[in-house]
């Protein structure tokens, strides 16, 4: 038929865009968002990353969302839900496994019973999903354990996005239209995320593209600069841009972070920058990678602060010193010159002695005049002989 009527009738190839994995490190610590109560409560800050969510999800049908709270003692998923806590969450409710999937024990997390007709059934499932799990995570924190860690674990945090994007990489499905929101199943997960993907199950076709926001308003993370640093590692290796959003605290190594994967820092340090959280969110942090390929995005060409914590005692160093063997970095010397993490031991040569080779300064050489005028070999001008 090609050759009677002179048209092709090869089959045509949609080109979809690739499916966007967004992984948000919702920084949960009370101790921090007690001090920004007054500015930005944690209440509002959910609801603006909620939109901000949204709008991830209404991009692409095949965008997928993931939600971990660095909690003061402990890293929680707060979207998707993991299977053993909907199934704790089944036996306490006192509905038995009879192989029947209600609204509430699906994958994903809970669905609002009942359903809003005026809402998305996307958005409503992920977003009664995230704050049940923020609720819990709130109510089974004790003070006790908000003493004994002022903190937060951002690196457990870290190191479930990693695994998280791993597992989703390789379960991608063959084709882009499979993870369409299922709508007939109550079930279904905003994004097609499941925590319990069998990646033998489906194949590869247009890669996912991974990329993890960092909401933080702690201070000092020197007490796990090696973990942390290691997840940023890692992040720079598989080409994942660590995105940060600093509300409080001190910015070192998130800043570092964001500089060493290619990712966008921001530092919203006054009371009026809270404000326009939503507006942030929305114009510097909603482009994926492809898009930020042709934008100018914001915080390019800013100063880093390149320094780094001792391994001794966590302090935050300008200068240091550093094992030879495994580049380990301490403050102060250390007493027998035997590394703390590899055991090698260490000479420190000549530090703190008197130099041997003491440089001298140079007399500076008188001027020597004659009667006659002439200046001699070694001296300045000479002055004129009256006449």
């Amino acid at each position: 038929m090609n050759v009677v009527d002179a048209t092709d009738r090869t089959e045509v190839h949609e080109d979809y865009e690739p499916p966007s994995l967004l992984t948000i490190i919702l920084d949960t610590n009370p101790h921090a968002w007690a001090l920004l109560g007054k500015s930005l409560p944690l209440s509002k800050a959910v609801a603006n990353i909620l939109v901000f969510i949204n709008a991830h999800l209404a991009i692409n049908y095949a965008n997928r969302v993931a939600v971990i709270a660095s909690h003061a003692e402990r890293a929680e998923w707060l979207y998707p839900t993991p299977a053993t806590a909907r199934q704790e969450e089944a036996q306490a409710n006192g509905t038995a496994s009879n192989g029947h999937r209600d609204s509430e024990t699906g994958t994903g997390g809970p669905v609002q019973p009942p359903d809003d007709a005026n809402k998305y059934r996307p958005f409503a499932q992920m977003e009664y999903a995230l704050t049940s799990n923020l609720r819990k995570l709130m109510d089974s924190t004790t003070p006790e354990a908000i003493q004994s860690s002022p903190s937060t674990m951002l690196a457990g945090a870290l190191t479930r996005a990693l695994a998280y994007t791993s597992k989703q990489t390789a379960s991608v499905p063959t084709t882009t239209a499979n993870a369409q929101f299922n709508y007939s199943d109550p079930s279904s997960v905003a994004g097609g995320n499941d925590l319990n993907n069998d990646p033998s199950q489906s194949g590869t076709s247009q890669g996912l593209t991974s990329r993890i926001l960092i909401v933080s308003v702690s201070g000092d993370l020197a007490d796990k600069y090696i973990e942390i640093m290691n997840s940023i590692f890692a992040c720079q290796r598989l080409s994942i841009p660590i995105d940060v959003l600093k509300l409080a605290g001190d910015p070192v190594f998130l800043q570092q972070a964001a500089d060493t994967t290619g990712g966008i820092y921001m530092h919203l340090s006054t009371p009026q920058a809270r404000a326009g959280l939503l507006q942030y969110l929305m114009f510097a942090y909603l482009p994926d990678q492809t898009a930020r390929s042709h934008l100018i995005m914001p915080g390019e060409g800013e100063g880093v602060d390149f320094r780094a914590a001792c391994f001794c005692h966590k302090r935050v160093v300008d200068i240091g010193f550093v094992c030879s063997i495994c580049l380990s970095i301490f403050c102060e010397p250390l007493p027998d010159g035997t590394c703390l993490l590899c055991g090698s031991h260490l000479s420190m040569a000549n530090y703190g002695q008197k130099s041997v080779v003491v440089v001298r300064k140079k007399k500076a050489k008188k001027k020597k005049i004659t009667e006659s005028g002439v200046e001699t070999p070694g001296s300045g001008a000479a002055t004129p002989a009256p006449g």
